[in-house]
């Protein structure tokens, strides 16, 4: 039981994590282009880059204590992350479905999180 509550703690901080990752690289991105050298001066986009190898340490952490058919759905919260980060940093607007897509996420990962 502390394994699959420590697992499950892991993937929720790898998601938060990832999301960042997600939100620094689209930050990073509006400075992109072609020029290689662009790519090294970024530091929004390294950073993203950077958060993506970090979640991805806490993930496989997970992976070590906890069932893969347990531990893989909770990926989905970060669904949930980015858009809550979405609406916060880069004002992006909500709608019906976004939030009806968020409710889904969150009825489906805690029946399987029950049925674990």
């Amino acid at each position: 039981m502390v394994d699959k509550v420590f697992a499950i703690s892991l993937v929720l901080i790898a998601t938060l994590i990832g999301a960042f990752g997600a939100l620094f690289l689209k930050l990073g991105s509006k400075k992109l282009s072609l020029k290689f050298k662009n790519v090294f001066t970024n530091y929004k986009f390294l950073f993203g880059i950077f958060l993506y190898g970090i979640s991805a340490l806490f993930f496989i952490g997970a992976l070590r204590y906890g069932q893969l058919t347990l531990v893989y759905p909770f990926v989905s919260i970060g669904y949930i992350w980015i858009i809550l980060l979405s609406m916060y940093f880069l004002k992006e607007k909500m709608n019906f479905y976004k939030w009806l897509g968020i409710t889904l996420i969150i009825l489906g990962v805690s029946l399987i999180g029950l049925s674990g």
